[in-house]
């Protein structure tokens, strides 16, 4: 199987809710560093996975609209918990709408610091 993976570092803001976090519970900013990984087993008739700048500017596009955010203010969090885990889906839902997938497993990693990561893999129909 081939994999491509591309990398992106971005600041964005949230606050936890719905159960007693202490400091987590007040608006805080995360560095977040994403990996947006390509998996399929053929590749076009360019040798290619995936378009590499086409990806480059879907995953530009999704940080453009999350990043030097607050994430509870945007409707995609609307009525969740803004975790780690529920950004990773939806930045994958936000990526996958972008570009072309067909036949291929898209996987988002999310890390808010240099440990702590979750992420969201699935083949977008």
């Amino acid at each position: 199987m081939y994999q491509l993976a591309i990398t992106r570092d971005f600041i964005a803001r949230h606050y936890l809710v719905g159960g007693d976090w202490g400091s987590e519970n007040e608006i805080h900013s995360h560095h977040y560093r994403c990996e947006i990984r390509v998996e399929g087993n053929e590749l076009d008739r360019h040798g290619y996975l995936i378009d590499i700048v086409e990806l480059n500017g879907a995953v530009d596009a999704v940080i453009s609209q999350v990043g030097e955010r607050t994430l509870n203010e945007l409707p995609k969090f609307a009525g969740l918990n803004p975790s780690l885990e529920h950004f990773s889906r939806i930045f994958w839902e936000m990526l996958g709408s972008r570009i072309s997938l067909r036949g291929k497993t898209l996987t988002v990693r999310l890390w808010e610091n240099e440990r702590d990561w979750a992420a969201y893999s699935a083949q977008p129909s």
